[in-house]
């Protein structure tokens, strides 16, 4: 691959170097200077070949990740965006301008799959340990969400539809002529499927939607049939086949439904939310420390559990990001059902106790009062940091998107920090300075202390 070059760089005739053209007390460039980048290099070299065209520069890949989910941004506009801002560049290593693009956008899913889970696990652990002494709390907060996944919303209609699409196109694929395409009469039945909730049209979309399932049927029997003896055609269909009658199969009650043919992993959860009744991916379970709310652990579950077992794997990574173990997890009422998980003390609110004492009772309230504290958290990941809506396929990419988003909320979190370090700083400075000048230049400080402090 392109080794990164070294921070002692030979001075350039030509153009001057970024770090003599940018503002390098701004938080992005003391970010990229705090990160170790050469631990992503040493664990990611192993994904690597010597043959063939040289690679992009890990850490050129790596920034540009952290940097689309920072500034939530796809993976077109980051590469775009990195081009026009030289901030963007220098955190990635560059030290000169670059005026061309860094790479394809599709270079970014090549190198998601290339690294992994274990590797996002990576680039969280440095997330982690750059808020050194406030991980290592006594007391986590832990709570669920879902993190929808890039679905439309699904009906029986729809998905008959998309099957019968998918299986005009296999058979123009494998040169087979159908008996019918039913194109002209699934138009109609589209179409007596818009309003279908409404009183007066539910018996007719009922109708359309069990003509459509029929008609889906049919048509997978026709190209099934006429695989005739084609042994290697019905291996290479067999998955997708088993999957369209799966879906055609199922019913309002049965168990394990199918909601989406390229999400096959997606699951339904009730949110209890006016406007929306069910939402469709997968939950992701959040653990925060108490007081910095900083994000120490993350996990994603395949299945639609109750909240109390997803205590393990969410409190299982959280401490292989610390040193000392979490000796309290505080939850809400929706974990009820287990008091220890791991050796963790699972705390939910409760009634007081009658031999409780006021000190007591008072510092119950006030720690599940702080429980609170993870929702604007998980709004946060949602708004700012692209997990309102994962765009990433399969159940790999919730993972990997997860561990992005709760990345870039901790790297988010340590700039937010450098940056009211920065004013207490400039502050101090200027009380020394009113201190030890004399009275005439007193008063020129006096205002920029005055606005400093609005600033803070």
């Amino acid at each position: 691959m392109i080794k990164n070059s070294s921070k002692k760089q030979q001075l350039n005739l030509f153009s001057s170097p970024l770090s003599q053209m940018l503002d390098m007390n701004d938080p992005l460039i003391a970010l990229s200077d705090t990160i170790d980048w050469k631990i992503f290099e040493d664990n990611f070299k192993k994904y690597y070949s010597k043959e063939g065209r040289p690679a992009k520069p890990i850490r050129l890949m790596v920034g540009i990740l952290l940097l689309k989910q920072i500034e939530n941004l796809s993976d077109e506009n980051v590469v775009l965006q990195w081009k026009r801002n030289p901030y963007y560049q220098y955190f990635c290593g560059f030290n000169e301008l670059q005026i061309v693009e860094p790479c394809h956008p599709t270079d970014l899913v090549y190198f998601r799959k290339r690294i992994g889970v274990e590797g996002m696990k990576l680039i969280f652990a440095m997330s982690v340990n750059l808020h050194s002494n406030a991980k290592e709390e006594k007391q986590v907060i832990v709570d669920t969400t879902l993190q929808e996944n890039n679905i439309t919303y699904p009906t029986d209609g729809k998905l008959a539809i998309k099957i019968i699409n998918h299986l005009i196109k296999i058979a123009k694929k494998e040169n087979i002529k159908l008996r019918r395409t039913y194109m002209k009469e699934i138009k109609g039945h589209r179409i007596s499927l818009r309003f279908f909730r409404h009183p007066k049209k539910r018996k007719k979309a009922k109708t359309a939607m069990k003509r459509l399932k029929t008609i889906a049927k049919t048509i997978l029997r026709d190209i099934d049939r006429k695989f005739g003896n084609n042994m290697e055609l019905h291996k290479k269909y067999a998955e997708k086949f088993y999957l369209y009658m799966r879906v055609l199969l199922q019913e309002k009650n049965s168990k394990n439904k199918i909601y989406s043919l390229h999400e096959t992993h997606a699951y339904a959860v009730n949110k209890g939310k006016d406007h929306k009744g069910y939402e469709y991916g997968t939950k992701a379970s959040i653990v925060t420390t108490k007081k910095s709310g900083i994000i120490i652990g993350v996990a994603s579950h395949i299945k639609n559990e109750h909240d109390s077992k997803t205590l393990k794997d969410a409190l299982t990574h959280a401490n292989s990001n610390r040193i000392k173990p979490i000796k309290e997890a505080i939850c809400d009422r929706g974990y009820r059902g287990v008091k220890e998980v791991l050796g963790v003390t699972i705390s939910i609110p409760a009634i007081p106790l009658k031999r409780d004492t006021k000190y007591q009772k008072e510092k119950k309230r006030k720690k599940f009062k702080r429980r609170a504290s993870i929702e604007p958290i998980i709004g946060h990941l949602k708004s700012d940091h692209r997990m309102a809506r994962n765009y990433l396929k399969g159940f790999i990419g919730d993972e990997i998107n997860l561990l992005l988003a709760a990345s870039a909320f901790n790297l988010k979190k340590w700039m937010n920090n450098f940056i009211l370090y920065f004013i207490v700083l400039k502050i101090a400075i200027i009380i020394y300075a009113l201190r030890e000048e004399k009275p005439k230049d007193r008063q020129k400080y006096l205002q920029l202390f005055l606005l400093l402090l609005k600033l803070w």
